[in-house]
């Protein structure tokens, strides 16, 4: 409940306020507590009072029932019991807040989406459970993608991607080194995975613009509310989302130094899913987060069973800590209990041990950063009740507020831009009709030079059948003169034995003559 200027959260046994101071808010916080131990109600009398400062909040709903937030508590036995308790009297209403509900999937909640370029290759390995050598293969395809100003906007946009760079492996070999068919295989198999598992959904266009997220109603800041009852069954979906969310928050807000109050509350509930199996790459980034993310004037609240849950390196920034009871089952508990009990600031009217053993449930202890930014000491106290609904909306109601969202219609509908995939897609028609053509053009060559193969072999023929014809000819015409020398050598032959008859005919004449005579 805001009151007087500070958050107030509960009560101490002797009926003294604890207070958290709102400049202080952004120094984060943790929330923590075995199940049943009312973690969910202390959520929420913070998230009101947020709400009530002006302050924009983000929580995500895991067991469905923060969106009751959306209308006003109803009257109870029980409550007017804890009012009269916690002498709220007059400053008490019943009351609903502004919320905008969200879901990944779009049927609980307005569509929320990101892209695959904003999600980036560190988070995107890690919720597609990639090794080392994937993650760095990914990471060399988003640089080829951006080297080569492609927009990674959904999953068949990274699909494209993966094929395109393992068909034009040797291509890009020597630049960014060797990159193994089979891995690239195996990540477009993850990939599909993460697609049967919703994650399809989760990617694309309209992105989230954070900007929708910092709105105000009638002076309350408004809360939004993302569904996750069926997104926790995929942890690593749920944790890998909600980081991003808490990254694109450091890397879009500008710088701002102290404020009287938080500019928004990031609340992380379930917070240690978003640790398990996580690389030291990507706590160190968590860490890296938390630790610089107040200077933009945001704090984030931790939400989790134990704070063992929570890297030390994360739990050394969390100034505001709320500690719900926890039980000691087995010597591992204990110790757990023990290390929870010594990260507060001692109170010498009670063991902080045995306290935390013995909180009931809406109790809890509480240790708030002082106004000089010192830890408070610890104090036992029990939250305030809560103004809104402490039951999930029914479907209707969930569904008429999301209706009449002004946000509802600009993230409802799917937009296909021109990204990777499309440009791809037509640089493989370019590149078949490219190859059609130099195909078309090799056969044009090789028919050509086939024809030509065919003339000069045809040359040649008719070259062979020339000189053949040519050394017949001149045959014939040497047998001819051969001839014609024989008949002329037979009339010469002949015309002297005519000449010799003739002579020896005209000699038998003369010697007649001569005789006679």
């Amino acid at each position: 409940m805001y009151s007087n200027g500070k958050i107030w959260v509960a009560n101490t046994v002797q009926g003294e306020h604890v207070e958290l101071v709102p400049k202080l808010a952004n120094r984060h916080g943790l929330v923590a507590g075995a199940t049943g131990t009312g973690k969910t109600v202390t959520l929420k009398v913070l998230a009101e009072s947020f709400s009530d400062m002006g302050v924009p909040v983000f929580i995500a709903d895991v067991k469905g029932d923060i969106s009751g937030m959306a209308k006003a508590g109803t009257d109870s036995a029980d409550m007017q019991e804890r009012i009269m308790r916690f002498g709220l009297g007059d400053t008490f209403a019943y009351k609903g807040y502004p919320v905008a509900l969200w879901d990944i999937f779009g049927e609980r909640g307005i569509r929320l989406r990101t892209t695959i370029s904003e999600m980036g290759p560190l988070l995107l390995a890690r919720l597609m459970g990639l090794n080392e050598l994937q993650s760095d293969i990914l990471s060399i395809v988003f640089k080829i993608a951006d080297d080569k100003k492609l927009l990674l906007i959904d999953t068949k946009d990274l699909k494209s991607m993966l094929n395109f760079v393992s068909e034009n492996n040797a291509e890009y070999e020597a630049e960014y080194g060797k990159m193994s068919s089979q891995s690239i295989a195996a990540i477009v198999r993850a990939l599909v995975s993460l697609e049967v598992a919703g994650g399809d959904k989760f990617f694309g266009e309209p992105a989230l613009n954070l900007g929708d997220w910092f709105n105000t109603v009638d002076g309350k800041g408004v809360i939004n509310i993302l569904d996750s009852a069926s997104l926790i069954n995929n942890g690593k979906l749920y944790s890998t989302f909600l980081l991003w969310l808490l990254s694109e928050l450091f890397e879009q807000l500008p710088e701002v130094g102290d404020m009287d109050k938080p500019k928004f509350v990031f609340f992380f509930d379930e917070a240690h899913l978003l640790f398990n199996d996580a690389p030291k790459a990507l706590t160190d980034k968590i860490e890296q987060v938390v630790k610089l993310i107040r200077s933009k004037g945001v704090g984030v609240y931790f939400c989790t069973q134990a704070p063992k849950d929570i890297p030390d390196g994360v739990l050394a920034q969390l100034g505001n800590k709320i500690q719900h009871g926890l039980r000691a089952y087995t010597p591992a508990d204990q110790k757990g209990v023990k290390a929870a009990a010594e990260s507060y600031r001692p109170n010498p009217e009670f063991d902080t041990f045995d306290t935390i053993l013995n909180l009931g449930t809406g109790e809890a202890v509480i240790s708030f950063l002082e106004e000089n930014g010192v830890p408070g000491m610890a104090q036992k106290a029990y939250i305030l009740p809560i103004q809104s609904s402490f039951g999930a909306l029914s479907s209707d109601e969930r569904d008429r507020i999301v209706k009449q969202s002004l946000l509802y219609t600009r993230y409802d509908r799917d937009v296909d831009p021109d990204s990777a995939y499309e440009f791809l897609e037509r640089w493989k028609v370019l590149s078949q009709q490219e190859a059609e053509q130099a195909r078309a053009e090799a056969e044009a060559a090789k028919e050509a030079e086939r024809l030509e193969k065919e003339r000069q072999k045809e040359a040649e023929r008719l070259a062979r059948e020339e000189a053949k014809e040519a050394e017949r000819l001149a045959r014939e015409e040497a047998k001819e003169a051969e001839r014609r020398e024989r008949e002329k050598q037979k009339t010469k032959q002949e015309f002297a034995r005519g000449a010799s008859r003739a002579m020896e005919h005209l000699g038998r004449g003369l010697m007649k003559t001569f005789f006679r005579i």
